[in-house]
């Protein structure tokens, strides 16, 4: 028990060194994939296994170590070594590498060109350059170890991770990016960057650079998380933009310096204690990139070879790159306000229709109102559009997160099973009405229900002044309706006048719809018609004895159909038993048919034989008294005698 301990921790150690050296082993079998991914094979396997465990002792002392090390494969120590690139905090991760790599496209650059920034504050930028190292190799080590789906499931097993990464291509650009080129610092000092010795020694850290696919994935998962894709992806845009300006004034200041500060009036001129200044280098040479790129605006005019050629490289890399991202910005802002278009298009539509059909300028004002209001509060959002891509389990769920609380407020919907909610919230329609909209009348025929989630109702008299009272968010009106229950006196019919107050936002329940609902539920079924009786027993609207008589025919109704239910059960079992003697009698038919042909056969062959017997001539024979040949005995004759010998 005292030697446990390290002899565990000895083991651990081999494991790791044996999984760091990549040592050249046969890998093993993913036991967790192929067992769910082909379970007939893992059955066949263990069958033949079993079977030779049986038969052969040896065959288990040779199968336990592979099963020891499938184990020790999917064993919480290779599971540490993996990272599930699903959870929050690998998308963290991903923002500080992105925050790493963007130092080093923009100070990299920036340092190795303007050396009054290299020189002022050393320590700081050595001390965030090694910081960032550290940060890629830690990002090394996460990289290696992300996990993957193989078959649906995903894969954490942490040298099967490590052969995916280093089968694929990103591998390269993660160790040439993190390669030691510091070491040029050796003979190359940062001390020696100044105005007469350009470009600054940390151009050698210019591999840093090949972290980059690293931030677009941060970017790709931040677009798809964000509520606000367009506008993030106009700021992706706006700081590639800058980028682009930023490493062009930086070449500026590069050919100022190879062709000489204040040479012409072209290049930049360092004279003057105004111009030597590094705030005024930088905003000079990045006023002149933005100027250039953007062919806006007036620049100095070149006037050698060499000016000529970068200003009109500039000129059609700013025309190619500008028009793109104009573009792409351009699609984005239209994005931004294609549901206001669609919106828009609609009301134009039914603007349109009224003026043709001469509509009244009260009703039209009232549209008008209705589809402002619309907008306001969901902005024309089309609900059954925007699910429609999704699957009806995360639908439901989705609905049941929305309407649930709505739906549980209904009296006859309470205690109800949760598979019958979670049906009849897939079935909630929302409607809008506007001020002065009648929801039902008196005696309309009943074929929804109203759960109100917004605005104020009022339940008025037949001359529409009087009111009786007020509904208001989480009332339900209509629920008994729609249930069809016989001895209702009002006959499914409204009892009353609802009028909206204001802008009102009703869940519509239709009748259809639930009773398509209980057709699966005959329990649920039963339990609301009771509660619906109830509540019209409280306000004495329910006919007993028609209620009654309803119930005794709906139970001989059902005694009917359980009695023809037995009767088809026993018709069906005495047919399966007639079909079955007419199939054992056609099989006999068949055997008596068979030996029948047969018998015609070998009578048939033995008169042949008999007529193809060629006759004896001769003078001697003829005095001879003439013999009847026997016949030959068949072969059913021969093979019966030859049986009776074999008995004998």
């Amino acid at each position: 028990m005292k030697h446990s301990k390290p002899s565990t921790l000895r083991r651990t150690l081999n494991a790791l060194r044996q999984r760091l050296t990549k040592r050249s082993r046969t890998k093993p079998p993913d036991w967790f994939v192929e067992r769910f991914s082909n379970p007939t094979k893992i059955d066949k396997t263990s069958t033949t296994a079993t079977n030779s465990n049986n038969n052969d002792a040896s065959a288990t002392n040779s199968i336990a170590p592979d099963t020891e090390h499938e184990i020790r494969c999917s064993s919480l120590l290779c599971n540490r070594l993996s990272v599930n690139p699903t959870l929050q905090s690998h998308y963290r991760w991903l923002a500080v590498v992105s925050l790493a790599v963007l130092y080093n496209i923009i100070f990299v650059v920036g340092r190795a060109v303007f050396w009054e920034i290299n020189n002022k504050a050393a320590i700081l930028w050595y001390f965030l350059d090694y910081w960032c190292d550290f940060i890629y190799l830690i990002d090394i080590l996460v990289h290696m170890h992300e996990g993957y789906l193989e078959q649906g499931l995903l894969v954490r097993d942490a040298h099967k991770l490590r052969r995916h990464y280093f089968s694929t291509k990103g591998w390269c650009l993660d160790f040439l990016s993190i390669l030691p080129t510091d070491l040029a610092y050796i003979w190359w000092s940062p001390d020696l960057c100044g105005p007469k010795n350009l470009p600054c020694s940390v151009i050698v850290r210019l591999n840093r650079l090949l972290r980059l696919p690293r931030m677009w994935e941060w970017f790709d998962r931040t677009e798809t998380a964000t509520g606000y894709p367009n506008a993030f992806r106009i700021c992706k845009v706006v700081l590639a933009i800058l980028v682009l300006i930023h490493w062009n004034a930086c070449m500026f200041f590069v050919i100022s310096y190879e062709l000489g500060f204040g040479t012409d009036n072209w290049v930049y001129n360092l004279n003057g204690e105004r111009n030597s200044s590094l705030q005024r280098q930088y905003i000079y040479s990045f006023y002149w990139s933005t100027l250039t790129l953007t062919t806006i605006g007036e620049t100095p005019t070149p006037e050698n070879d060499a000016e000529y050629l970068f200003v009109v490289a500039d000129f059609l890399a700013g025309v190619l790159i500008f028009a793109t991202i104009v573009g792409n910005i351009g699609s984005m802002i239209s994005n931004m306000n294609v549901s206001r278009v669609e919106f828009q298009n609609r009301m134009d539509g039914v603007k349109q229709y009224m003026a043709f059909r001469k509509v009244g300028h009260e009703l039209e004002a009232r549209v008008i109102r209705w589809f402002a209001y619309t907008w306001s509060q969901s902005g024309a959002l089309d609900e059954e559009r925007v699910l429609a891509a999704l699957p009806d389990k995360l639908k439901a769920e989705i609905a049941i997160q929305v309407h649930m609380d709505t739906l549980k407020q209904v009296r006859i919907f309470h205690d109800c099973e949760p598979g019958l909610l979670e049906a009849l919230v897939l079935k909630l329609r929302l409607q809008v009405f506007s001020p002065g909209d009648y929801i039902c009348r008196k005696g309309d025929v009943g074929k929804e229900m109203y759960i109100v989630k917004r605005g104020k109702l009022s339940v008025v008299a037949d001359d529409g002044v009087t009111v009786f009272a007020t509904l208001g968010a989480g009332s339900v009106f209509g629920e008994v309706s729609v249930l069809e229950i016989a001895g209702n006196r009002t006959g499914n019919r409204r009892t009353a006048n609802v009028r909206s107050l204001g802008y009102s936002d009703l869940f519509c329940l239709a009748k259809r719809d639930l009773w398509e609902t209980l057709a699966d539920y005959p329990e649920a079924r039963a339990t609301l018609t009771e509660r619906g009786c109830q509540l019209l027993r409280k306000d004495g609207l329910l006919d007993e004895q028609v209620f009654a008589d309803s119930q005794r025919v709906h139970d001989s109704i059902e005694g009917g159909i359980e009695k023809l239910e037995i009767s088809v059960e026993n018709l069906n079992m005495r047919l399966a038993r007639l079909l079955a003697e007419y199939t054992a009698s056609q099989a006999k038919l068949k055997q008596r048919l068979a030996k029948l042909e047969l018998n015609y056969h070998l009578a048939h062959a033995s008169l042949a034989e008999q007529h193809a017997r060629p006759p004896r001539s001769g003078r001697l024979y003829s005095l001879q008294p003439k013999k009847r040949p026997k016949p030959r005995p068949s072969s059913s004759v021969k093979s019966v005698e030859y049986n009776k010998q074999n008995t004998l």
